[in-house]
């Protein structure tokens, strides 16, 4: 097969040919037909994540079909088309996942973290970690469901009921959620980086009542505010935006640090929450709402041995929706 490999932490990654891997007891083998490009991507890039396995293979937004199958796999049959998503396996027996919190679990296995993920031609992976995909739909716009998507979901789902929804970064994340909040009845009002006239007209487009920069207001109070950009400053910035009893979800899997903030902006029952990782019921969710919702992605292809150039966009800023790779043959 070929990959992209990261070797190194911080290093630009490599594109080789190696080997076809074969699929143990429990999990299938995926050929891979478009693989999402995830800011999460980064973090275990640029080492902001810890103890990542290197050499590891990246990607976790990854579209494919079943091409072979390990031993004691059922439910799954050769050419189904399958969604391999962040979450690649848990333990079963710790508290968490006995729980029902297996986003939790004590010894997980994350896709393109710990294991290796979708940047290639073929991927292993657990089959209980596999979602089975509808077969409408080009598989570049159904990647970016597989974590964007889903992360959203579960982040719309901690920001409660509330109708006037704030969210800051609006990039591949944020750009489902506007649409799966709208088919809610929620008002979306979108903050970017300040000054950033396309990522605004981009939200409105997707129908945003309101997109300003993150340094803005919104026009009234907002009932829940989640931030995906992974800036700690802006914590107490949405605490400021968000009404009495309001919540503010953080989404994303790293953040730099929150400044210090008065105890004012978050007294009256305001809350700050964080959203760790999926579970598989998240994954059932949302791929049958975003199927019945109608929800459209915005992408822009890559060929998979440009992974650094889609990398280095979406650290800059410049993608309108998600970044999405296609290997060679997809």
């Amino acid at each position: 097969m070929r990959a992209m490999v990261l070797k190194r932490i911080g290093a630009p990654l490599v594109f080789e040919e190696m080997p076809d891997p074969i699929p143990g007891q429990g999990e299938l083998r995926v050929r891979v037909e478009a693989c999402g490009v995830c800011r999460t991507d980064l973090h275990v890039v640029d080492g902001e994540l810890p103890n990542p396995k290197v050499p590891i293979i990246p990607g976790h937004e990854i579209v494919g079909r079943i091409d072979a199958l390990g031993a004691d796999v059922t439910g799954f049959q050769i050419g189904m088309r399958v969604g391999i998503p962040w979450l690649g396996h848990t333990c079963g027996i710790c508290p968490y996942c006995v729980g029902g919190r297996e986003n939790l679990c004590d010894r997980p296995l994350f896709t393109g973290y710990t294991r290796n993920g979708g940047y290639a031609t073929h991927v292993v992976a657990d089959a209980r970690f596999a979602f089975p995909l509808q077969e409408t739909g080009a598989a570049a716009a159904l990647a970016p469901l597989l974590c964007a998507g889903l992360i959203g979901w579960r982040s719309l789902g901690f920001a409660g009921p509330g109708k006037n929804l704030g969210l800051y970064g609006f990039g591949a994340a944020a750009h489902i959620v506007a649409q799966a909040a709208r088919k809610q009845g929620r008002t979306i009002y979108a903050f970017t980086r300040p000054g950033d006239a396309k990522a605004q007209a981009f939200a409105l487009r997707l129908g945003a009542a309101w997109a300003g920069g993150s340094d803005e207001k919104p026009p009234q109070p907002l009932d829940a505010a989640i931030i995906y950009a992974p800036v700690g400053a802006l914590v107490p910035t949405a605490l400021e935006s968000v009404r009495k009893g309001g919540v503010v979800v953080c989404a994303g899997i790293h953040m730099s640090d929150i400044p210090s903030f008065p105890y004012s902006l978050l007294w009256e029952e305001r809350q700050i929450r964080s959203v760790a990782n999926l579970t598989r019921q998240d994954g059932i969710e949302f791929l049958r709402f975003a199927s019945e919702a109608g929800i459209e992605t915005s992408t822009k292809t890559y060929p998979l041995e440009r992974a650094n150039d889609a990398l280095e966009d979406l650290r800059a800023g410049r993608l309108e929706g998600a970044a999405v790779l296609l290997p060679p043959d997809a």
